[in-house]
């Protein structure tokens, strides 16, 4: 095989997040495969695969993915080796159901990204996910041999296909499980964090996602071929990102030239957040999300947070030691060096996925014990639940940035303009992880729990870090950073991080299971960044002025993590993390048109005494 249809292969498995295979055997002998066009209101076709049980005695509930990825193998006659969210349900006989997404592969239309959600549809021409939907489930209760009752489930993109399907949904979708959804493009998920361009994830996504298709398909197209294998000197030297689909994609990904055109939050971005819309939904909800996950763990806490506000209906959180998609394709046993000592994988697909489906689709078993927010913590490794996300039972407690370095739970008793500081360089950016990684790999998705020892021993990132614990602390939700900071220029970025240290010391005989050393082990547990234009205002940029001191909060994804005796809390913060995210010029402009030229050093301070107490606010669970 050569290698470029070995990055195809990894790259499809990375985006359709296949689930642990049941066998193709399996499924053909326990299913039948129906291809058919489903026609929509507006008459565009919609291309679906149903999966039936064979045995057709009995009348079975319906779940339903829809994706823009693909719902290979293509062909009545070819099977895929899984189906369904599980190996669990795939036994529990379902009628599963795939459809690919306007506009992408086999159905008709036009693929519009984050299907903006119409709160009116004045005729059968207005249409969104939603009323596709209806449309399908419509169709579907009439042409298979069902029980009257249907479930949504997705990942990822398809997770933003099972929020965005239960608004004003059809009386026969009962349940939905939107797992790791997309909500906000440019706040939080995938393409930008708080407005920095996630460079090297978004590069590939959308050179092989987006391109545009002028007829049907039904396989990807080749992906593009990089001059060098390494990620870190392929993006620094790339030139202006405005160029990117000319000089690299030959204009064949209209969507990059469409988000170049829309560098702030506007109305373009705007429409496309469905958090607004999660309104009016009568199904149960069952959202889940990874710990780790760097692409949608605030659509996943953000979704709920929406669903709950808005709705009355029964609404349940979980929250795992996972990568993205990690419940479904992994054992999340382990990330990296850092162990769980269980899979909590298995877990969640048979403790808590199956019941809620089984439930609600068959009325099998009891909902009533299931927890409403199931959330693992890490270091200590186990799960808890709670009522609520965030739980209630959480004291807020702020570390202050003092001398030495150190961390305090005491605002600095030093008064004036007190600072550390570091000179940001574009030209030599942090990296965002300490092994080489081949560009053609996508990102290091280890890097969420990655040792920072790489980043401390660099001048342009400033460390500090709390005495040693003599008691477990659990933190709990929200992580906000608050810091006081001048810089020399007009923008800049700011990247917090949070990070366990591990005793220092051979009596603590730190080992993982496979032998390697663990003691001072620097645990990156949650990072962050803000593009500081956008600090108080996601839509309208303001630059910075030279040298006069702001304060800039800094939130961060929320967190599930016990910080154990012996160990130490340590806060780092940059202006770089590269290539995970595009470099910033260090000036205010629209940075996607940023040329070599426009790239300037700046000094940064971060200022910290009894009138500029900057810290950084996490949760402590108190029960």
């Amino acid at each position: 095989m050569k290698q470029q249809n070995i990055f195809s292969f990894l790259f499809l498995l990375f985006l359709a997040e296949i689930s642990i295979a049941q066998g193709t055997d399996y499924i053909r002998k326990n299913y039948t495969k129906q291809e058919v066009y489903i026609t929509m209101r507006d008459g565009i076709r919609l291309f679906t695969a149903i999966y039936s049980p064979r045995d057709s005695s009995v009348e079975y509930p319906i779940l339903m993915v829809k994706t823009p990825y693909g719902i290979p193998p293509y062909g009545e006659e070819n099977y895929p080796e899984s189906i369904g969210p599980s190996v669990y349900l795939a036994e529990e006989k379902y009628i599963f159901v795939y459809q690919d997404a306007r506009g992408m592969f086999l159905s008709e239309g036009y693929m519009s990204q984050m299907t903006p959600h119409l709160t009116e549809k004045p005729d059968s021409t207005y249409v969104d996910n939603s009323s596709d939907t209806f449309d399908t489930v419509e169709w579907l209760l009439k042409n298979t041999h069902n029980n009257g009752k249907v479930g949504l489930w997705g990942i990822s993109y398809r997770g933003f296909y099972a929020s965005s399907g239960i608004i004003n949904a059809h009386p026969a979708i009962v349940c939905s499980s939107p797992q790791a959804p997309i909500a906000d493009w440019f706040i939080g998920d995938d393409m930008h964090h708080h407005g920095a361009f996630a460079l090297l994830p978004g590069f590939g996504f959308f050179e092989v996602v987006n391109q545009f298709h002028d007829a049907p398909f039904t396989n990807w197209p080749s992906p593009f071929n990089f001059p060098v294998r390494d990620a870190y000197n392929f993006f620094l030297h790339l030139g202006p990102l405005s160029e990117i689909n000319s000089r690299y994609f030959e204009n064949k990904v209209p969507v990059w030239d469409t988000m170049m055109a829309h560098p702030d939050y506007d109305k373009y971005w705007q429409e496309r957040n469905i958090l607004p819309h999660l309104k009016n939904i009568k199904p149960a909800v069952l959202v889940t999300g990874g710990l780790f996950d760097h692409e949608n763990l605030y659509g996943s806490v953000h979704s709920y947070q929406a669903i709950k506000e808005y709705n009355d209906n029964d609404i349940r959180l979980v929250l795992g030691p996972w990568i993205h998609g990690g419940w479904a394709r992994t054992t999340g046993e382990n990330l990296g060096l850092v162990e769980f000592g269980q899979s909590t994988s298995d877990y969640y697909q048979r403790e808590i996925e199956l019941p809620f489906f089984n439930y609600y689709l068959k009325r099998k078993g009891s909902i009533d014990e299931q927890p409403s927010v199931s959330v693992f913590v890490t270091g200590i490794n186990t799960w808890k639940n709670y009522d609520a996300w965030p739980p209630e039972t959480v004291k807020e407690i702020n570390f202050y940035l003092d001398e030495d370095f150190s961390l305090t739970v005491s605002i600095p008793s030093i008064s004036g303009f007190v600072s550390d500081e570091y000179i940001s360089d574009p030209a030599h950016p942090v990296p965002y992880t300490q092994v080489f990684h081949p560009v053609r790999l996508a990102y290091n998705k280890e890097y969420m729990s990655e040792d920072q020892h790489f980043a401390s021993a660099r001048p342009d990132v400033l460390t500090y870090q709390s005495q040693t614990l003599t008691d477990t602390m659990i933190f709990t939700g929200p992580v906000t950073a608050d810091l006081f900071v001048s810089s020399t220029s007009t923008d800049y970025d700011i990247i917090v991080k949070l990070i366990d240290v591990y005793p220092d010391t051979v009596k603590a005989n730190y080992y993982n299971t496979i032998q390697v050393e663990m003691a001072g082990f620097q645990q990156l547990v949650r990072a962050e960044i803000l593009r500081v234009k956008y600090r108080n205002s996601y839509s309208d940029p303001e630059p910075v002025i030279p040298q006069m001191i702001e304060e800039i909060s800094v939130p961060l994804n929320d967190i599930s993590h016990a910080f154990l005796p012996g160990h130490r809390i340590m806060i780092q913060i940059q202006s770089s993390w590269f290539p995970l995210f595009d470099r910033n010029p260090q000036q205010f402009m629209n940075i996607y048109d940023a040329t070599e030229e426009d790239f300037q050093k700046a000094e940064i301070r971060i200022y910290r005494s009894e009138e500029y107490p900057s810290h950084i606010t996490l949760g402590r669970l108190i029960n």
